[in-house]
């Protein structure tokens, strides 16, 4: 049976029989890796306290995870579409089983961080293969409302880090943060073996090993720059060397992607104008959103005072606004009946609005929570409507032979965008904390015990408030102009197609 008769069939009878039940299992998957991507954030004054974490050591623990991916992903793509993606699919689970082991008995930041770049490489296995496998099983009537399925268990999984990591931490130990997904990566892996159907694009391509390396290389240098930058400052040789050397050698990735036969991201899909507007969505939003989470976790549990749980569960309504929304219906049936620029331009819209609430109505310490309530649903609101919309921008512009080539990307630049959120808004709120107090501690809880007076802890309480609050505008103006930037793009793009499709009918 050719491809095309396989492809006709299966747009006969809507799909593979089993579809929904593989998409179950394929969330699940995806659930267990998005989760990493935030439930450490809960964990910080743990790690601070046990591991004598710095700032810098917390932000390569999240990052190292993140850049691992993101550098991965193009590649682990490129393999799924070659040597099958059930395989890729079956053999990230278990690797990121096998580094949630060792992450979970770290004793040692040095060695956190390097099982968190152990688990990055499982995570990307399967961030490119649950999408490109959801693009194989569904049929054009039915993709847009699966992609929007698999969106709200990504965004889910974001948000809902905070809670799930609050709740271990409330009875166990850290390290219980990443032994638990040992279980749901087992029950994953034995129904994705008896369940997900084997999909390979029969040309196939060759992986891009070189491409990988520089693109982590490149990304790696240039995010060290942007952490390192308040510390050293941003003129100093120890951020300016590694800065020119990522841009140096991101470039050269650029270059050898043109070059090669096989490149692990074609270039040319740059031309398409819906793909570049989907990219500077996805990039921007996931900017601000990683980067604020990063921050309110902190904002809660070190200036207002909340445990881990309290938190957890005080982050809770963006997760519900998602789920209620897209789970509901109301978030497809949206983006389908107003189209998918309009969709992007108020998701994002909403997004910076909630992120602008929490800084201006929940931020300092004498900040409400109502106003971080307010935030959170407006934030929930907007991703609801934008990701499912971006998600399928990019999945539609890139040819669906190399389905596992289009979720890197798309994962690419989520976690490329949420990695240099965590940095750069990190880097705001570092440099306007040092603006504000002189202390020489690597952390808000080392500052607050080195303070010789209240009066003292409280001018470092209201410094550090004063950090988040300007960092979090920051993540604001950062999706805002890229929802604008993003539908504008995409509406150009929809008109391109629009006149083609009149002169193909008039010719």
């Amino acid at each position: 049976m050719t491809a095309t008769t396989a492809a006709n069939e299966r747009a006969a009878t809507g799909g593979h029989p089993q579809r929904w039940l593989i998409l179950g299992v394929i969330c699940l998957a995806q659930l267990t890796v998005l989760l990493d991507n935030t439930v450490l954030s809960v964990a910080i004054p743990s790690l601070t306290t046990e591991l004598h974490a710095s700032t810098s050591d917390i932000q390569w623990m999240i990052n190292a995870y993140s850049l691992v991916q993101s550098g991965l992903l193009l590649t682990a793509g490129n393999a799924a579409d070659r040597y099958g993606r059930k395989k890729l699919l079956a053999l990230g689970l278990a690797l990121f089983g096998l580094g949630s082991l060792t992450a979970g008995l770290a004793d040692s930041t040095g060695q956190l961080i390097a099982a968190r770049a152990g688990m990055g490489v499982g995570g990307a296995l399967l961030m490119t293969t649950t999408l490109a496998v959801v693009m194989q099983i569904f049929d054009d009537s039915q993709r847009v409302k699966a992609i929007a399925i698999w969106a709200t268990i990504g965004s889910l999984g974001f948000a809902a880090g905070p809670l799930i990591g609050g709740a271990i931490l409330d009875h166990f130990w850290w390290g219980m943060i990443f032994l638990i997904n040992i279980p749901v990566a087992a029950v994953g892996l034995v129904a994705v073996l008896k369940l997900v159907p084997e999909s390979k694009n029969p040309q196939g391509e060759r992986p891009d090993l070189l491409g990988a390396l520089l693109s982590t290389i490149g990304m790696s240098s240039v995010v060290y720059a942007i952490i390192t930058g308040p510390e050293h400052g941003w003129t100093s040789a120890q951020v300016l060397v590694p800065a020119v050397i990522g841009l140096a050698v991101l470039a050269g990735f650029v270059t050898w992607e043109l070059r090669i036969p096989y490149p692990m991201l074609d270039m040319h899909f740059f031309r398409n104008q819906k793909f570049v507007g989907a990219v500077a969505g996805a990039i921007l939003v996931m900017l601000g959103m990683g980067g604020s989470l990063f921050l309110l976790t902190q904002h809660l549990q070190f200036v207002l005072g909340y445990e881990p749980l309290e938190a957890g569960l005080r982050m809770a309504p963006l997760a519900l606004t998602i789920v209620v929304l897209n789970l509901s219906g109301i978030g497809p049936k949206l983006v389908m009946k107003i189209g998918t620029a309009p969709s992007v331009a108020l998701g994002l819209s909403l997004v910076a609005g909630g992120l602008t609430s929490i800084a201006l109505l929940g931020g300092g310490t004498d900040g409400t929570y109502g106003g971080m309530l307010l935030g959170l649903v407006l934030m929930g609101a907007g991703i609801a409507l934008s990701n499912p919309a971006m998600a399928n921008a990019i999945m539609s512009a890139i040819p669906p032979e190399k389905a596992g080539v289009g979720a890197g990307v798309n994962g690419t630049l989520a976690e490329f965008g949420n990695g240099l959120g965590v940095a750069i808004l990190g880097a705001v709120l570092n440099a306007r904390f040092a603006a504000l107090v002189t202390v020489t501690a690597t952390s808000l809880p080392a500052a607050l015990a080195a303070a010789g007076s209240d009066a003292e802890r409280q001018q470092i309480s209201d410094a550090f408030a004063s950090g988040l609050q300007t960092s979090q505008l920051v993540g604001a103006v950062a999706v805002f102009a890229g929802g604008l930037l993003a539908a504008f793009l995409l509406k150009r793009a929809e008109r391109t197609e629009e006149r083609a499709k009149r002169h193909e009918m008039a010719a």
